[in-house]
């Protein structure tokens, strides 16, 4: 060869190679402390460009609220990704690395981005080509970027609202969930025919690698505790949670996500024959298996008691990357501790290895490691804010629209004297949003990102001379003494995500029933719930005269407005059985005493 190792050939490197030559060469070349590199993801926070060079490290990722610095541009993300993705092409192999971003509902993290409404309000739209452009525009706005990896879509099914990751699941519903997983599609790119079955798919570089999570029964813990225990027999594991997965395998994802959760017991993060024995062999799952933040640490109670047996556990039970997500040196030590000491084979090391590696050179990460800034124009594009707009008004779910004997309220008169707005979500877009946006639990307010507030869509949507006037917890003084024609409050949940959201008694918090009480019982008025699940709407109920849910809608709240004045029709079809009390619950549809105040599909539709 002459110019010494540089110039030699390797197959590897040759886009012109099949990936599994290619998987096999690179593979041949590896050192164990490079393998296992590749098995570790870190949080950006605290990473060095000489970390990622020197150990491999195969990914890295941001935590929800980990970002750059706050407010960051299209632009800025870009030079992140590519300065740490750099420092992996310095290694000695050049193996780049993979990042990886919670876009849940939208590309949620990034200031600016498009905020679609929570699975919860798109599983009451049953329109899965809806989910899949949803797909498709988060997906160019992550890559707009930089980031090639999504921990999207979640198929939880949420059996029990008072779980705090309840709006993230499409439905209690296991054929809803089947349905919305043509989000995957949307994200990774439509699988071509013939592509072998199991094996991840990602069409180029306006598409991202998806992640179904969470595997798998996290929506059926007792209680809704997130986290916790999942009781349950073969049979409803199979019919319930597991459905999920097999169509999202078909068309090609390219990750699935370890759930925090246990199944009888057994933590999923140590569950060998699930994650290896089922998901791996007989559902032939060819992409990697991850484990969520710090999972595998969590294995034990205390968490991290005993660190050896967890990664022990964990990679026995068939992880293939673990979201370490801060110390590399304590993972690594302690896996190159176990396999050189025979505790693990190296064969399970590189059955992990080898699914890293195909992922990334399906993706064609080895032709196209560093992004650019071509595609930025997409982030909170016109045309995906008009998509979410739409999103919102196929989501919302009337549930009452008068008495029987009443004219019904709505859609509500464009031209009217006077009209209130009220309520503490009326004119809040973190509100609206919910968790998982810009930071991990989300905030309340108008400066958490751009968007249009419900008020805002309700002023634009009027009619010139119709006054609107906006206060939040009015007293029934000022509802009496100001003659309006009707009135709109919209009150619900704060934002939360996780743990944080689980809630044993779901109320409407104060002063939102306060609200509603002092206009509802003076003028004609439509209560709009912002929420992440049913929550208790009784003994309110009779003195609203309408009511929708329109769940978590995200940045775009014109789409409400769109609806409530008739521009669009009321379509939406509960995808969760609405309660009437807490001690109902776990209630869901086809159980035995099912006595819901609204049943799974209620859904009253208007004309335009």
């Amino acid at each position: 060869m002459g110019a010494g190792a540089e110039s030699e050939y390797k197959a590897y490197k040759d886009p012109t190679r099949k990936i599994g030559s290619r998987i096999r060469d690179l593979m041949g070349r590896m050192t164990l402390e490079e393998k296992i590199g590749q098995m570790t993801q870190l949080d950006r926070q605290n990473l060095t460009a000489a970390v990622l060079r020197d150990y491999s490290i195969g990914s890295v990722l941001s935590g929800g609220g980990s970002v750059p610095w706050p407010n960051a541009t299209a632009a800025e993300w870009v030079e992140m990704v590519n300065g740490f993705q750099n420092a992996s092409l310095a290694s000695r192999l050049g193996i780049p690395m993979i990042y990886g971003i919670d876009a849940v509902h939208g590309h949620n993290n990034v200031y600016k981005a498009t905020i679609f409404p929570h699975n919860v309000g798109l599983g009451a739209t049953r329109d899965a080509d809806l989910v899949k452009r949803i797909g498709a525009a988060t997906a160019l706005e992550a890559r707009a970027t930089g980031i090639p990896y999504v921990f999207a879509p979640c198929i939880a099914v949420c059996r029990d609202p008072r779980w705090g990751r309840c709006y993230e699941s499409y439905s209690e519903d296991v054929e809803i969930v089947k349905k919305m997983t043509e989000l995957i599609p949307g994200l990774q790119g439509d699988i071509p025919p013939n592509h072998p079955k199991g094996i991840p798919y990602v069409g180029g570089k306006t598409k991202v690698a998806a992640c179904a999570k969470h595997f798998v029964g996290d929506g059926g813990t007792t209680k809704g505790i997130d986290e916790n225990n999942t009781v349950i027999n073969w049979h409803e594991l199979m019919h319930i949670h597991m459905p999920g997965y097999l169509p999202s395998i078909v068309k090609g994802v390219s990750t699935v996500m370890v759930s925090y959760s246990s199944i009888n017991g057994v933590k999923m993060h140590a569950n060998r024959y699930l994650i290896t024995n089922f998901l791996k062999g007989l559902l032939k799952f060819r992409g990697f298996v991850i484990s969520d933040w710090m999972g595998i640490d969590k294995i034990t109670y205390p968490e991290h008691s005993n660190y050896t047996y967890s990664v022990l556990k964990g990679i026995e039970a068939g992880i293939d990357m673990v979201m370490v997500p801060y110390n590399h040196t304590e993972f690594i030590n302690t896996l190159t501790y176990l396999v050189k000491n025979n505790f693990i084979p190296t064969s399970r090391i590189d059955d992990a290895v080898k699914r890293i590696l195909r992922v990334k050179f399906t993706m064609g990460l080895f032709e196209n490691p560093l992004a650019d800034n071509s595609l930025a124009h997409h982030l909170g594009s016109q045309a995906h804010r008009e998509l979410a707009r739409e999103a919102v008004r196929k989501s919302l779910v009337l549930l009452k629209n008068g008495e029987n004997a009443d004219e019904p309220l709505l859609p509500l008169p464009k031209k009217a004297p006077k009209i209130l707005v009220a309520g503490t979500h009326a004119h809040n877009i973190g509100n609206q949003c919910g968790g998982w946006t810009i930071t991990w639990q989300g905030y309340a307010g108008n400066n958490i990102t751009t968007g249009t507030t419900i008020l805002t869509g309700i002023t634009g949507a009027v009619d010139p001379e119709t006054k609107v006037v906006y206060n939040e917890n009015p007293d029934t003084e000022f509802v009496k003494s100001n003659n309006f024609s009707y009135a709109v409050v919209v009150v619900g949940e704060s934002p939360y995500a996780e743990f944080f959201g689980d809630n044993l008694n779901l109320t409407i918090p104060d002063p939102g029933l306060n609200t509603i009480s002092n206009v509802c019982q003076t003028v004609k008025c439509v209560v709009v719930l912002i929420s992440g699940r049913p929550v208790v709407i009784e003994p309110y109920l009779t003195s609203i005269d309408a009511l929708v849910a329109a769940w978590l809608p995200g940045s775009e709240g014109q789409g409400v407005a769109d609806v409530l004045f008739g521009d669009f029709p009321f379509t939406g079809k509960l995808s969760r059985t609405w309660f009437k009390n807490v001690d109902q619950l776990p209630m869901n549809v086809g159980d035995p005493n099912y006595d819901p105040l609204f049943p799974f599909g209620f859904g009253l539709t208007t004309k335009v």
